[in-house]
């Protein structure tokens, strides 16, 4: 069992029934899209441990059902996606809960990342401390014109601990991670495109429908061939490139014993759509 594998049967095990209603969030799926919106509008959806459980809950869901393809994360309201952490809740914490809090944001993180299915974030508003480290995590990030993205923890005397002292600097360079975690400041949606941070920027008010329109163009495409891609890409990443190559290789090989491979080529050749069954 791989370590993924193993956090997501820890999870599960610690969890209990993934069918338990929700209260902080809602969960649906539609056309083989998951939609898990976070329902904090109040709190602007800031993070507490009960919703740590239950993003937890819904994604383990999403992991085990065959129907769900990808996955869209998002908050409720236009103001924010994930302002943070709850502090109200964070502020009363020992040492000892408060690292207990962070190795739990960090199994949410790791379990989105590691998701076999893309996870798309839709960002509106503010995506700050744990919200910018869930987003992070996410494996497309398409930004609201409003949103802001931060680390601000530096500011009441802690460090990321969701993740975000590690993903942010992989994915914008050390240079300008350290800038933004060191300073605590706030970028635009604009700034964020312009560094890497997330993929595109779209008017406020359809994050949601942009995100389902990248979505669909993943879900028509080969369930097998998408988890071999995103495998390739998250562990090729951590490998020399000679090693990364020859995995390549061998995914590449075992699509070729995919009824999907065979269709899609079929399909193709025939000039016509195809239709896979992810086998």
């Amino acid at each position: 069992m791989s370590f993924h594998e193993s956090l997501a049967h820890d999870l599960a095990r610690e969890l209990g029934a993934v069918s338990a209603p929700f209260e902080r969030i809602s969960y649906s799926v539609t056309d083989a899209v998951a939609l898990v919106t976070i329902c904090r509008e109040d709190k602007l959806n800031a993070m507490d441990s009960a919703t740590l459980g239950e993003l937890m809950r819904a994604f383990l869901s999403a992991r085990a059902d065959r129907d769900v393809r990808a996955v869209i994360l998002t908050g409720s309201g236009p103001k924010a996606f994930v302002a943070g952490a709850d502090i109200a809740e964070m502020a009363v914490l020992s040492p000892d809960e408060a690292r207990r809090f962070a190795e739990r944001g960090q199994q949410l993180t790791q379990l989105i990342e590691s998701m076999p299915k893309p996870v798309l974030a839709a960002i509106n508003g503010f995506a700050l401390g744990g919200g910018c480290e869930i987003a992070l995590s996410c494996h497309i990030r398409v930004a609201s014109e409003n949103a802001r993205f931060g680390q601000p923890e530096v500011k009441i005397g802690l460090l990321p601990g969701f993740g975000g002292s590690q993903r942010l600097p992989r994915l914008v360079g050390k240079g300008l991670g350290l800038e933004l975690l060191l300073t605590g400041g706030m970028i635009d949606a604009a700034e964020a495109l312009r560094i890497g941070l997330v993929n595109r920027v779209v008017p406020a008010g359809t994050v949601v429908e942009a995100a389902k329109d990248i979505a669909k163009l993943i879900v028509a495409n080969a369930p097998l061939a998408i988890e071999y891609c995103m495998a390739a890409v998250a562990s090729g990443l951590e490998m020399p490139l000679d090693e990364a190559l020859r995995m390549e290789a061998a995914l590449f090989g075992l699509c070729f014993a995919s009824d999907d491979m065979r269709e899609g080529t079929a399909a193709f050749l025939e000039k016509r759509p195809a239709h896979f069954t992810g086998k």
